[in-house]
Order: structure tokens, then sequence, then C-alpha cells
């Protein structure tokens, strides 16, 4: 059966989609649960119609056995939160949101995700030594290729972040470096730099050596980034160098450090990290705070903010929560 795909929906949307999707065929379904998908399905046009095109499919399909990978998918309705979950996350969104090429032309790189040489899923965090002494760590949702030959040692990040200490090139011949996003490439200079995928922008983070960012359509209008230094840059143009964090690398030590910052952002940053939807009340999306905290257990990390701000935790399911004022 060729399933046609809606153009323009964002993966992330797409993953959304398939959640509720998930939570309302499994039969227990609250109340204010079904008033919070209402919500989110009215937030924006891309929600009502990823989920109209997720209900048009289903009808067409006379089981879920007809799809590749239903079985996990159909076992993530009574294990949320499971590898289960996930993988029938997954399963479901390649069949609702993959069977024609519009959505594939749309975002190829979330599909190339899947099938990466490299990938963490959301939450976790990997370390990878190549064949030339090259030291990767893969963040939270990220992926990546490995391109080496006889000319060229290229990296490819797909999504997410990846922290790089490259390596010596070894053997007579020249074979330099190359990392490689959808916006452009960076060469390294005997360094330790991080890159990160953010919407339509590569984030270069350098804390040894240099690293040279080249935009893809306007290679001439590159910069060389020094250690200490941030840079953001798109396919185009290559924004303004500013010293970066000294809490930058932070993640690759399993933490999340804030100091003075808002807690709309903390919790943005933070959701790169838990499954699911992690919204901020927008009137408590300026207040302040400082600390260190663990990646590896975000409940404890949102449980710790209730106690040193005032502040509550509103559930709808384990995976949609909103941060509100204590006393609303």
């Amino acid at each position: 059966m060729k399933i046609d795909s809606p153009p323009g929906i964002e993966p992330k949307v797409a993953r959304s989609a398939v959640e509720w999707w998930l939570d309302l065929q499994s039969g227990e379904t609250t109340d204010t649960q079904r008033r919070a998908f209402e919500q989110w399905r009215t937030q924006h046009v891309d929600h009502d119609r990823a989920w109209r095109h997720i209900q048009s499919v289903s009808q067409r399909l006379q089981t879920l056995n007809e799809a590749s990978g239903a079985s996990a998918a159909r076992a993530a309705l009574t294990r949320p939160r499971s590898t289960s979950r996930r993988a029938g996350v997954k399963a479901l969104v390649l069949l609702f949101f993959t069977g024609g090429t519009a959505w594939v032309a749309r975002d190829q790189t979330a599909w190339r995700s899947w099938s990466a040489d490299l990938r963490t899923g959301t939450g976790e965090q990997r370390n990878v030594t190549l064949t030339d002494g090259t030291h990767l760590t893969l963040n939270t949702a990220s992926a990546v290729d490995i391109r080496f030959s006889d000319t060229e040692r290229r990296i490819v990040l797909l999504s997410g972040e990846v922290m790089i200490v490259t390596g010596h090139n070894e053997g007579p011949a020249l074979r330099p470096f190359v990392a490689q996003t959808a916006q452009g490439r960076a060469i390294p200079l005997g360094t330790r730099f991080s890159l990160r995928e953010e919407s339509s922008t590569t984030r270069i983070d350098v804390f040894e050596g240099m690293v040279k960012a080249e935009p893809a359509l306007a290679p001439d209008a590159f910069k060389v980034v020094r250690a200490g230094e941030q840079m953001r840059f798109t396919s185009t143009q290559a924004m303004p160098i500013e010293p970066f964090s000294a809490n930058a690398a932070a993640w690759t030590q399993g933490m999340l450090v804030a100091s003075n910052m808002r807690l709309a952002d903390f919790l943005s940053e933070l959701s790169r990290y838990r499954d699911g939807y992690l919204r901020c009340d927008p009137s408590i999306a300026d207040f302040r705070l400082s600390g260190t905290y663990p990646l590896a257990d975000t409940d404890r990390v949102l449980n710790a903010l209730v106690s040193s701000l005032p502040v509550r935790l509103e559930y709808v399911t384990r995976y949609w929560v909103t941060v509100k004022p204590a006393h609303s």
C-alpha cells in the first residue's frame, strides 16, 4: 500500500502526534489528557494536519501488523517510556509519515538519523574512538555518519550535538579532517571542539586549537574560531564570534550547569534530555536559577526546581509536564 505523506510536517511534530495516538489508543485516557491533547492539536496548524493524516492512514490500514515494527508499537501501548515504547514510536512515524516521499524530502536528516553509523536516543550519550584516534562524544538524540576514505577523514553530524577531539592522520597520504553539517563544514587544526545543530544554524564551540568554519553556500565567508570562542553559521553566512560559556562542555560530564539562567531557557535545554513535552508557564519564564543538575535523571531535576523556586509541576501524563507558579 502506498501512503501519501503531508508536506511540511516537522519530524518533532510527527513524533508528538504519534505519541498522542499511542496514548489515546491505550484506552486509559483521562479527561485531563484529552483536554491536553485538544490543546496541543489547536496550538499550530501543523499539529492538526499531522493528526488528521494519522487518522487517514490508520483508517486505510486493516491492522497494525501490516507495518514493519508494529508489534513493538503495540507493546508500547502498555509499556510507556520503555525501549518498546521508543521502538513503537519510531516504527509508527515511519509507517504514518514516510510511506511517500514528501515528508522525507522535507527533512531527510530525520530519516538518515535512524540509520546513521552512530546515534543516541533521547537522554543517552555515547563515546566512540575512530580508527585514526579521533574521539567523539555524542549528546542526547544525536546522529553521526563516518566517511573515511584514502583522501579524507569526514564525519557528518545529521542531528543533535557532538564533541570532537581530533586524532592524527596515519600513513603517507594527507587526509584532512572535516566535520560536516547541513549548514556547512568545520575544518579543525589539531583541536577539541563541539558542533550542535540548532534548527537552521550550526553552533561551534572551540575548546582547544582552532577551527575554520565554512558556510555551505558561501565558503568564502569563512571564519576561524579559536579556543574559548563560539560562533553560529547558516548555509549562507557566518555570524559574529563570541566568547563561549565556561560551562559549554558540562554536558560531556552528564551535567547541565545554570548560572543565573532564565527558567524558560533552562527547561528548553532540559527538554532535550527527556521524552515528551516539557513546558514553562509564561508567567514564570523569567525566573532565574543557578546550579548543577544531573542530566541522567530529569525527573530529579524537575523536583529540585520545586524545592528551590516558587513553582509546581503539573502532569497530564509522564510525557506532558508544565512548570507553573506555585500558587496558581
